[in-house]
């Protein structure tokens, strides 16, 4: 009988996700614009309530234009944004598919 010793993989992305945290970015937002609360912080950046509700939930990711948003009602650069939710990545990478010209 054999038994397999070899260590199990670690995946980055359970990693990343174990560190990402909306909630934190959310809160500072809310203490630096002095805002009191979701509802406020949504029409401080002139995004809809839900959204922010989501984010806050996790269920839909901060993208790139939150983080402009963000970034022009905060002052905050964008990489203190990342920094304050939890997003570690030096680098990011864009696939190649959406540079490829959509065939008809």
């Amino acid at each position: 009988m054999t038994t397999n010793t070899s260590p199990t993989p670690t995946s980055n992305k359970l990693d990343e996700q174990a560190t990402y945290n909306p909630d934190n970015l959310l809160n500072d937002l809310i203490d630096r614009l002095h805002v009191k609360n979701d509802a406020a912080l949504s029409r401080a950046l002139e995004v809809a309530p839900h959204l922010i509700s989501k984010i806050r939930h996790c269920r839909l990711p901060i993208g790139a234009s939150m983080l402009i948003r963000m970034h022009e009602v905060s002052g905050l650069s964008i990489g203190e944004l990342r920094a304050l939710m939890g997003d570690r990545r030096q680098k990011f990478r864009i696939s190649d598919k959406h540079f490829k010209p959509r065939k008809d």
